[in-house]
């Protein structure tokens, strides 16, 4: 029996990971999982000084597998921050996955078809960045710094996976950083995306510049696309992509934890959206992202049974959709568990469950 480590959350994200716990239930997938949960909401984190973080972490690298609910990062300075880079760094995750994909009869963006996956940096850059400021608060001599850093590994993984991940889903790798104005430090992913098509000669490699990524977006011609970016870059592109495709709830954000020869090892499976406090409460929220965050994760459980019924949550996802169960942001009247509930008995149905 696998264990799949169970990161709890805030407001209408914690409601949406329940949703997709329901449908991951062993009684519906015939997968015999069993869930440890721990409670990373706000209070939770304030409570233990991010203890409670570095628990959960921990658990998920013994395990290999978790599911992480959208949680709050308080802006204020000297708070708990984000439990996100928390997590990436403890369990040396280098690569975050997101794929958007065509939903059916919803309209898209930009002649947005075929899929368009975002490979992005997991940790470094500017997230990472130390910061500081200089001067009298306020004035206009007042200077601020940012030091950045990546790593050539991370470079490395995120190439590599890119160009494995276009060979399996037969897609060209298209894109990059601004290596022209920043030769050093962002041409470093782009010396790691030359070595990585060299190494890939069957998949087709179409080098661009971050810019021309974004202006190429809003006229797509219906070719699948798989685009490395650096962390910053990856974060706001993906969001971009993901509402190209109608709404930002209509993929799964996949966090992966790779060994050198690029084989996964740990894998997180989370919403790419936030925790949506106006809809707390409410029912009204899509639980797509979630669902599919849950589908995402049963393909890294290892058995026949699992990959079936990740399958089949999928296609009872994107079935919903196309028989008109849907919720408020796509155009329809499904409360937030009614989706659910119509999910879990087309699963029911395709598994025999």
């Amino acid at each position: 029996m696998r264990t799949v480590v169970v990161l709890e959350g805030d407001q209408t994200g914690q409601e949406l990971l329940e949703e997709a716990l329901r449908a991951m239930h062993p009684d519906v997938t015939g997968v015999a999982l069993a869930f440890e949960r721990f409670n990373l909401s706000l209070e939770e984190r304030r409570r233990t000084s991010n203890g409670v973080v570095r628990d959960a972490a921990k658990a998920m690298r013994d395990a290999g597998l978790g599911l992480k609910a959208a949680t709050i990062t308080p802006e204020t300075r000297g708070d708990v921050g984000s439990p996100n880079a928390i997590v990436r760094e403890l369990i040396d995750g280098s690569v975050i996955l997101r794929v958007g994909r065509r939903l059916p009869g919803v309209r898209t963006v930009g002649g947005a078809y075929a899929p368009i996956a975002v490979v992005r940096m997991a940790t470094g850059d500017a997230y990472n960045a130390l910061e500081r400021r200089e001067g009298e608060a306020g004035s206009l001599d007042e200077v601020a710094y940012r030091e950045d850093r990546i790593t050539r590994a991370n470079c490395r993984a995120v190439s590599e996976y890119a160009f494995i991940y276009a060979a399996k889903s037969g897609s060209t790798v298209y894109g990059g950083p601004k290596w022209t104005v920043s030769p050093v430090y962002e041409g470093m992913l782009k010396e790691e995306m030359d070595r990585s098509a060299s190494r890939y000669p069957g998949v087709g490699y179409q080098p661009d510049l971050i810019d021309a990524v974004y202006a190429h977006l809003v006229n797509l011609h219906g070719e699948p696309l798989v685009i490395p970016a650096l962390n910053r870059d990856g974060d706001c592109l993906s969001d971009l992509v993901m509402q190209m495709f109608g709404t930002i709830a209509s993929a799964e954000s996949m966090l992966f934890s790779l060994s050198r020869d690029g084989e996964v090892s740990v894998a997180m499976a989370e919403a790419p959206h936030g925790t949506a406090p106006r809809l707390q409460g409410r029912n009204l929220a899509n639980p797509l992202a979630m669902l599919l965050a849950g589908a995402g994760l049963l393909d890294y459980v290892g058995t026949d049974a699992a990959t079936r019924a990740a399958q089949a949550m999928r296609e009872g996802c994107l079935g919903a959709i196309r028989d008109g169960v849907r919720t408020a942001d796509l155009g329809g009247h499904a409360h937030t568990t009614e989706f659910t509930d119509e999910v879990i008995s087309r699963m029911r149905t395709s598994l025999g469950s």
